[in-house]
């Protein structure tokens, strides 16, 4: 009788054994995706999500489930995914201002991209658009800073937060033009543009999808965008350079990370599904008629960007003075 049972109990661990392994070889991904955005919805990346997620979830054959962690600028989504399980199963899709602004802006900042993220994948470029409230008496460039000039702290410029790209520009071009505007930061662009579109800020620098559809509304007026080229979104509108400020030229980009430490084979599987959605065409012309360039980069060829944005951004912030403490 001793030895039935312990024949059985042998079996039965060995058979639990076979099932965990069984489940620790099912291929990536064997559960739901999940893509934290550090801002609230409603917003660009929010909408630059949406464009992919029906895609991956056919190419990853698992739901994939958009969340929202706003704050900081991006920091407390960034610092949640940072410590989350390095597993693939919890991504972070993030702009320039969390990847690469961030560190520079503030002085204990709570991680180091390249230290505490694997790149999964860069997913679109993107200058932005110089924005302002309708009834502000300035139709260019040059007809705002003359206004600037004339009302030195009158106006007030809204940016999705403290340290954020949309923080940044504006605080750029002060610096190139000699003008002074307050700053009011929000949790998100969506809320900046409600106040925008309201007047409560009367400018604004936000990535083209949501600046071209409001323009193009008649909500806001777009006096210029960033690039060194047009943009298709904004096509009558000229670039900060054909405005008359030399060599001012700044794009932002989206890239998707993974915590730490994720398995190589898992990042690659994620980066292929990435690069299939952005060649998908569909995709590629919505997001060209939001304003953004489909811009892939694989694992290795997007941290060697990233390797080169960290310090060139970190100069820009120097320049301009921004800090956050």
């Amino acid at each position: 009788m001793t030895g039935s049972r312990t024949w059985r109990s042998r079996a039965l661990v060995f058979l639990l054994a076979m099932a965990g392994a069984t489940a620790w070889s099912q291929p990536f991904p064997s559960k739901p995706v999940k893509i934290i955005i550090g801002f609230p919805a409603g917003g660009p990346l929010d909408a630059h999500a949406r464009l992919m997620t029906d895609r991956l979830q056919q190419l990853l054959g698992q739901p994939v489930i958009v969340d929202y962690k706003a704050g900081a600028g991006g920091t407390v989504g960034a610092d949640l995914v940072a410590k989350s399980p390095a597993d693939g199963y919890t991504l972070l899709l993030a702009n320039t201002g969390t990847m690469v602004i961030n560190e520079a802006l503030y002085s204990k900042p709570l991680y180091r991209t390249l230290k505490d993220f694997a790149p999964v994948a860069r997913t679109a470029q993107q200058p932005l658009a110089l924005l302002v409230h309708p009834g502000v008496a300035a139709n260019n460039v040059r007809e705002l800073v003359d206004l600037l000039k004339k009302n030195p702290g009158r106006y007030n410029y809204g940016s999705a937060g403290n340290g954020g790209i949309s923080h940044l520009v504006p605080e750029m071009f002060k610096n190139a033009t000699g003008t002074f505007m307050v700053h009011i930061p929000y949790r998100g662009s969506a809320p900046a543009f409600t106040d925008l579109i309201a007047g409560q800020v009367q400018v604004m620098a936000e990535s083209i999808p949501q600046a071209a559809q409001y323009a193009r509304q008649g909500r806001v007026r777009a006096l210029a965008v960033t690039g060194r080229e047009r943009n298709a979104a904004l096509p009558d509108t000229p670039t900060m350079i054909e405005s008359g400020l030399k060599d001012f030229e700044v794009v932002g980009f989206y890239g998707m990370l993974a915590p730490a430490g994720t398995p190589k084979d898992v990042l690659s599987r994620l980066a292929e599904a990435f690069r299939q959605a952005l060649e998908t065409p569909d995709i590629r012309s919505k997001m060209v008629a939001q304003g953004a360039d489909p811009a892939f980069l694989g694992p290795d060829a997007f941290t060697a960007f990233l390797q080169q944005e960290t310090p060139r951004w970190a100069e820009a912030v120097k320049r301009s003075g921004a800090r956050i403490d």
